[in-house]
């Protein structure tokens, strides 16, 4: 896995955590137990530090960057969906970045919300704990509780750290 130290500042892997082969992680960047980052996805701490909570995922082609004032936490058991682009926000627990979609500077993302698919969060806004915000830009739709997605949000955390495991077990070059 390509991992690179960026100005003295060195990416910290748990053990227990998944990286992609192809999956590229810069400077001060902290994965932490059960966390998985996927195939072609980039990690860049150079600015600031970005912290992926145990558990969470990032999956494959999503892009994680920091700016000189703030750097991004992904909240444990949270999914940052595939080509997602999530630049110096925070999302909280057990949220759900939908596929595509882009959380801008400063923004926050709260315990088991989803941003739907494509989503554009503009900078500094919140999305409260358990709604669906979409759109672009994303706006609150309402409580996600009932909605078909919630499934998603409480489906992914468990089964991406399972998924995640098989492959840390078993992915091999050919």
């Amino acid at each position: 896995m390509p991992l690179f130290s960026f100005e003295g500042k060195s990416p910290k892997i748990h053990p227990t955590a998944f990286i992609a082969p192809t999956a590229v992680i810069v400077g001060d960047v902290t994965i932490e137990e059960r966390a998985s980052v996927w195939y072609n996805a980039v990690l860049r701490g150079d600015f600031n530090p970005i912290v992926v909570r145990r558990g969470a995922n990032v999956q494959d082609c999503a892009v994680v960057h920091v700016t000189p004032r703030g750097g991004t936490e992904i909240g444990a058991g949270a999914t940052v969906g595939h080509n997602s682009t999530i630049h110096a926000a925070s999302l909280g627990e057990e949220c759900l970045i939908g596929n595509g979609a882009t959380v801008l500077d400063g923004a926050r993302i709260g315990v088991r919300a989803m941003v739907a698919a494509g989503a554009l969060v503009t900078p500094e806004t919140e999305i409260p704990d358990g709604t669906l915000a979409l759109g672009a830009p994303a706006k609150v739709r309402g409580p996600l509780a009932g909605t078909p997605a919630e499934r998603w949000v409480r489906a992914n955390p468990e089964g991406y750290q399972a998924l995640a495991q098989r492959h840390k077990a078993s992915v091999q070059p050919c």
